[in-house]
């Protein structure tokens, strides 16, 4: 069985060194999740649009590493609309937040973050570090790897980690 594993960033920089430990470590790329409010993506992850390269490779090149990668595709994975702000989301999260009606009826972000099992004081607080620009990077990790996952997301500069 595997646990969501979250940290909350404040920048781009520590939450790459974390998604790329992650990976280092072990954990599947597909397991990794990225969240960031619509303006933190095109604040940390701007991709320079005089590039004449083919748009797959000119995308990569130019955010770099793996989580820009990741947050290279944010905009055709998901858009989560929680007035005022809209949310992009990439990696299993994508799923979890549709599938629990994200932005509708349902509660909006901190209903979905609770529904994956982000106890409520946790996702209010994630919901306002995002709208102030946070990056939150989630692993789904199994019983056994939860402490190690948990430890790569503090070396890195997690603000906040739970799981």
């Amino acid at each position: 069985m595997s646990k969501l594993v979250t940290g909350i960033f404040q920048s781009r920089e520590s939450a790459e060194l974390a998604s790329e430990e992650l990976i280092r470590s072990g954990f599947a790329p597909e397991d990794i999740s990225l969240l960031v409010s619509e303006t933190t993506h095109g604040r940390e992850f701007a991709v320079k649009q005089s590039t004449k390269a083919p748009e797959g490779a000119a995308t990569g090149a130019a955010v770099g590493g793996v989580l820009g990668a990741v947050a290279a595709g944010l905009a055709a994975v998901a858009t989560i609309s929680v007035p005022p702000l809209s949310f992009l989301a990439a990696g299993p999260v994508v799923a979890a937040l549709t599938g629990l009606g994200a932005g509708g009826a349902a509660g909006g972000l901190i209903g979905a973050l609770t529904g994956l099992g982000i106890p409520e004081h946790e996702a209010k607080f994630y919901h306002g570090e995002l709208s102030k620009g946070g990056i939150l990077v989630g692993v789904y990790a199994h019983h056994d790897r939860v402490k190690l996952a948990r430890e790569i997301l503090d070396n890195a500069g997690a603000e906040k980690t739970r799981g």
